[in-house]
């Protein structure tokens, strides 16, 4: 390691040099803050060498630069490993000077000196040689030609903006770049030195922004390249063939690729865990791959489309050249994991794609056979999430990528069979419900509201399976009917037609299924009469119609009918063979549950049971993890993030009436009245922004603040969490609660 202390004018000036960004290195970024920093640094020095009454002129530390030397010939190339930011930005500004003098002399030495060098390799013999991304638009600046719409051009227009106002010359910008005081460290090339590029440059950055999962992956890949070598394997392979494609999911991607080549579960990408994950991706790559690196980005880019296929939503996507049975497959991918939204599963799903397109041993799975195992996965988890169980899928469902590989031959005999047997032998918390726990978890379940994100979908494939036609049920004009109305207090006819009990019955059958269609019709029908609603019905194409259209009447009675019946096409819909419908799906041999398990999903079918007696010490929310002491903490924490990520659904919690005495959240004015009425609830609310009691406060740090009911038990908050991400269509796995050990209480 070589360290002198220069000027940025002295870096830069070298005719013999040219510099490279490498493709690894992110995109120009820096804004009008970050520039005005910058700038105002430029402007102290030259004022100061301007002042006459000054002797000690002002200089300025740029800051440190470490590369890494490259030579060719007898020029020499200089890798830049930190500090790309801050050298583009001089360059920049070098450019816009450049196009601000009348002198043509002046203008090329200017440019001849910074800006271009002729023993550059680069388009145009320009000096410094920018990530892809930048690269056009940087070109179109050295060059005058039409600019390109890019971060870097935008950084050029503002500094010249800023150099329109300054009533400077040409010579005093250049002037305090020589005052401009640079930290070079040239880092030597010979790897038992201890100067790795892609160690130095972990360690540079680990005090700014955080690097993803992929970037470090992206280093690792590239670092250990020549410059030209990185280019050719950043615009060649890395970008077009996996970072284009799958943008912001390509951390995730290699996460999944991991668990499916591994069969074993692995963190949920997040910045609390990307150096753990990069630490266990390499000695992935060294341990799966013979071939090292290169053997892993091939094998990878095969898998991209996969991936993509699971992750987007792409009705074109070529997975079969048979029309309807591509069509059939991209429908099970879309059900799974978007209507589904489940994340353990892609790994394996993964794995089945590539058995599909590639084969294992010269032998793919057909068509019918993807279509069998797709199936049996979405049978699974429809099952489950009726029963509110998904506690344990994320940590054990990729275990199953190995005995898939394992058993790939019966795969190959009875795809459906073979499925089925794998995912039968986990313990009771990955059981595959059976036909009786589904059909008494249905007769009293609150259909609409506790299955809300998933009701449609059900419905939907439950017509589908009647009628063989496929249902929009994600068509905003198909929606839910409630044949007895949601409401009917006020409604003589309802209360006559359900009889003396209309009021049990209303309470019991409200939201059951029994007394739910799927309609195609954009508005409810309200609390108009049964015989108003028949009318109305008989003009839908939907088969749930002749439910209730045969009927004269609708009570009890008729609920329990129609309930019966949905339950059977549930079951027809998302069947099991015969031998599974009443038996145990499970293997004894394993325990019955784990209550004392470190984290816990809030629709797992236990929760208000595990989280009794325990407290929490963080909650994650799509990956990002708060640290917590007890369950108001926690609660307070999920209110601050749907506040600042869903504000409009948090809006319309704050305006919604409370279901009973206290509302969830509140506004001081709002709250204020409700301690007129009930001064016990000044000790109930605790504000939001900063989780102090209501009674405590003394004075308000914002107008009219929020205040959230924190007087609840675990469970409660639970439940109330649950209910909130029903509404807001978050995922189940998207908010998890990490529990303390039970013996710690």
């Amino acid at each position: 390691m070589n360290v002198i202390t220069t000027n940025i004018k002295e870096i830069l000036s070298k005719n013999s040099s040219s510099f490279f960004i490498p493709p690894f290195q992110r995109a120009y970024s820096w804004g009008k803050q970050e520039i005005d920093r910058y700038f105002d640094d430029i402007v102290r020095i030259i004022e100061s060498e301007r002042n006459q009454d000054e002797m000690d002129k002002l200089q300025h530390f740029f800051g440190v630069l470490v590369l890494k030397n490259e030579e060719e010939g007898f020029s020499s190339r200089h890798v830049v490993i930190d500090g790309q930011q801050r050298l583009t930005t001089t360059l920049l500004l070098l450019i816009a000077v450049r196009d601000r003098i009348d002198d043509d002399d002046t203008k090329r030495n200017l440019e001849g000196t910074f800006l271009r060098n002729q023993s550059s390799t680069y388009s145009d013999k320009i000096k410094l040689k920018q990530v892809t991304k930048d690269w056009d638009a940087y070109r179109a600046l050295i060059n005058c030609s039409e600019r390109v719409p890019n971060k870097i051009t935008d950084g050029y227009e503002y500094i010249s903006s800023m150099i329109k106002i300054k009533n400077f010359g040409a010579m005093d910008y250049i002037l305090a770049l020589s005052r401009m005081n640079v930290a070079c460290i040239f880092l030597d090339e010979r790897a038992f030195m201890g100067e790795d590029p892609q160690i130095i440059f972990e360690t540079l950055n680990s005090l700014g922004k955080p690097l993803t999962f992929a970037d470090l992956i992206r280093n690792y890949i590239l670092l250990g390249l020549k410059s030209d070598d990185q280019t050719k394997a950043y615009e060649e392979i890395w970008y077009p063939q996996i970072e284009s494609i799958l943008h912001i999911r390509t951390s995730h991607f290699f996460r999944d690729l991991m668990q499916y080549k591994q069969s074993k579960n692995f963190k949920v990408v997040s910045d609390n865990n990307t150096k753990e994950l990069y630490a266990l991706f390499t000695k992935f790559v060294n341990e799966f791959y013979d071939g090292g690196k290169n053997a892993c980005i091939v094998d990878a880019v095969r898998y991209v489309a996969l991936y993509r296929w699971i992750n987007e939503v792409e009705l074109t996507a070529i997975i079969s050249q048979n029309v309807d049975k591509n069509k059939i497959i991209v429908e099970l991918l879309r059900n799974i994991f978007h209507d589904i939204k489940t994340e353990a599963f892609k790994p394996v799903v993964l794995g089945l794609l590539g058995y599909h397109q590639f084969g294992l041993d010269g032998k793919k799975l057909s068509d019918e056979q993807l279509i069998e195992a797709l199936t049996v996965i979405l049978t699974y988890l429809v099952r489950r999430r009726v029963l509110k169980i998904s506690q344990g899928e994320n940590k054990d469902i990729p275990i199953l990528c190995d005995d898939i590989k394992k058993r790939y031959s019966f795969l190959l005999t009875d795809a459906r069979k073979e499925m089925l047997f794998l995912l039968s032998g986990n313990g009771y918390n990955l059981r595959i419900p059976n036909d009786v726990e589904i059909a008494s978890g249905l007769r009293g379940m609150d259909f609409y509201n506790s299955m809300r994100s998933y009701s449609k979908f059900i419905l939907g494939k439950i017509e589908e399976m009647r009628s063989k036609v496929s249902v929009d049920f994600r068509n905003k004009k198909i929606t839910i009917e409630h044949i007895m109305p949601q409401s009917i207090e006020r409604s003589k006819h309802w209360q006559n037609e359900l009889g003396d009990d209309w009021n049990d019955t209303h309470k019991e059958f409200r939201h059951n299924i029994g007394n739910l269609i799927l309609t195609e019709f954009n508005e409810s029908m309200g609390n108009k009469s049964f015989a108003k609603k028949k009318e109305q019905l008989a003009n839908s194409n939907l088969q749930y119609r002749l439910d209730i259209i045969n009927n004269e009447t609708w009570n009890r009675n008729n609920i329990l009918e129609h309930q019966r019946k949905m339950i059977e096409r549930f079951l027809a819909t998302f069947s099991l063979p015969a031998e599974m419908q009443q038996a145990e799906n499970w293997d004894s041999r394993k325990p019955l549950s784990d209550y004392d398990r470190d984290s816990i999903s809030l629709f797992d079918d236990s929760c208000s049971e595990i989280v009794t007696g325990r407290k929490p010490k963080a909650v994650i929310i799509y990956d990002e993890l708060v640290k917590v002491s007890d369950w108001q903490g926690a609660y307070l924490e999920f209110w601050r993030w749907l506040l600042k990520n869903n504000p409009v659904m948090f809006g319309s919690l704050l305006k919604q009436e409370p279901n009973g005495t206290y509302p969830l959240i509140a506004t001081k004015s709002s709250l204020i009245t409700i301690v007129e009425i009930d001064e016990s609830a000044a000790g109930k609310y605790k504000r939001l922004i900063d989780g102090l009691l209501f009674s405590k406060v003394k004075e308000e740090v914002e107008e009219n603040p929020i205040y959230i009911h924190i007087n609840q038990s675990a469970a409660s908050i639970t439940s109330n969490i649950r209910e909130v991400m029903v509404l807001s269509e978050m995922s189940e796995e998207s908010v998890i609660i990490q529990l303390r050990p039970s013996t710690a209480l």
